[in-house]
């Protein structure tokens, strides 16, 4: 349990024309005939809490008991203590309470059963010191201050109690956060970390290992400190990468994943790694790196949930964000990987568009590509680029002209489908 505890003053009554410290106003001699009572007490106060709040009973448990029990009897005596004496240390009492309601926290259990707790206790000590002053001759005006009082000190022990509650809850989930850290950066480990040691911060981390993950990196936004979106399902680890906020995406491949993965990033740049085993999230987080570099250049297409031909903008572009899918651009990242080989093999292969002229040799190359990828079939190539299917069969007409081998030829596609991407990207500009 924690030890350290700020000092915190009774807080004012949020109601007009109550004191703020009520046990000032009664007669400090009143405290003699309370003291003989507070054993008597202890009890039933006990007994009351455990009947009422089965969570706190605990059969064979005498170490809780002790510790209820002390809790109880160190507010009672305390309580008579500001009585006699107004000016009393608050500091034992807040301690005491404070670390109550850190261990609430750290065994599990909801603040709402120790509040519940210490109502009931509250109440059956008033009964017995009501009964008590009526029994006195005490006037009815200090019964009611002694009700205001009770009141009052329990509001004050009450708050002592959930700073304690949220004192543990703030550590648990920044350790919590800590172990996460170290586990993303064991996952994402170049070379790969011992799976056992995965395994064993997987643990303390209590994020389940997938069969599969993908890993990724989003643009910083400007003014953010690096921080990644706010309120990220705890599904999601998250760190950094190279000062850019990096996450790791448990089962990419499930129903609705990628459409869930959307709405959590909407107004977001980022780019998604390959799915891959956990073992090889450090290739996932590699090629998403590089996916990101295409985020500019394709702002409608890529999106979670969008195929590799779609270009219409999903609702993250729309809202001024964009997440790449790195196996979406296959050919721009690995006409990337080896940029200098493919500009040179395309200046040669492709040396007839260039004669044709800067306006005219790109819309030759783009109908080019396109018959390409829809197997020379003018009306799909002609859907895309929305002209009339005799337009591209004129076009195809003047590049079989143009070049000196056939470009039909399946031998070659591949190869000229990447050479016209590298050309295109370098005259499009």
């Amino acid at each position: 349990m924690a030890t350290a505890y700020e000092h915190h003053h009774p807080a004012a009554s949020v109601l007009d024309g109550l004191t703020e410290e009520p046990w000032r106003d009664i007669p400090q001699e009143e405290a003699r005939w309370m003291r003989p009572h507070l054993p008597d007490l202890l009890g039933p106060m006990v007994r009351g809490v455990l009947r009422h709040v089965p969570e706190y009973d605990r059969p064979g448990d005498t170490a809780y008991s002790r510790v209820a029990e002390a809790a109880v009897a160190h507010a009672m005596e305390h309580f008579v203590h500001m009585i006699a004496d107004p000016d009393a240390s608050w500091k034992e009492v807040h301690q005491v309470f404070f670390d109550v309601g850190y261990g609430e926290a750290v065994e599990g259990r909801s603040l709402e059963h120790l509040q519940n707790a210490m109502r009931i206790g509250s109440r059956l000590a008033w009964r017995h010191l009501a009964v008590e002053a009526e029994r006195l001759g005490r006037p009815r005006t200090l019964i009611s201050l002694l009700a205001e009082a009770n009141f009052a000190y329990l509001d004050v022990l009450a708050s002592a109690a959930a700073h304690g509650y949220s004192r543990a809850r703030e550590k648990a989930a920044g350790e919590r956060e800590q172990r996460r850290g170290r586990l993303l950066t064991l996952l994402l480990s170049d070379p790969p970390a011992p799976p056992e040691a995965v395994r064993e911060q997987s643990a303390r981390a209590g994020w389940p290992l997938p069969k599969r993950m993908a890993v990724i990196v989003l643009r910083p936004r400007p003014g953010s400190g690096g921080e990644g979106p706010a309120g990220l399902p705890p599904s999601l680890l998250t760190g950094l990468d190279h000062g850019r906020p990096c996450l790791i995406v448990p089962d990419p491949d499930g129903p609705g994943r990628m459409e869930e993965l959307a709405a959590t990033l909407a107004g977001w740049t980022g780019a998604i790694g390959p799915s891959v085993p956990v073992d090889r999230a450090g290739t996932s987080l590699l090629w998403a790196r590089r996916a990101l570099e295409l985020a500019p250049a394709v702002p409608g297409r890529g999106r979670a949930g969008g195929g590799p031909g779609n270009r219409t903008g999903g609702r993250g572009a729309r809202r001024g964000g964009v997440l790449v899918r790195a196996e979406e651009h296959l050919p721009e990242l690995l006409l990337r990987e080896g940029g200098t080989l493919a500009e040179i093999v395309a200046g040669r292969r492709l040396a007839p568009l260039e004669e044709a002229g800067p306006r005219q040799g790109l819309r030759l190359a783009v109908t080019l590509l396109e018959c390409m990828k829809h197997g020379f079939n003018a009306t799909g190539a002609a859907d895309v680029l929305c002209v009339h299917p005799q337009t591209v069969r004129y076009r195809l007409a003047q590049l079989h002209g143009m070049f000196g081998f056939d470009i039909e030829d399946p031998a070659i596609r591949l190869e000229m489908m990447l050479l016209l991407h590298t050309w295109i990207e370098r005259h499009g500009t």
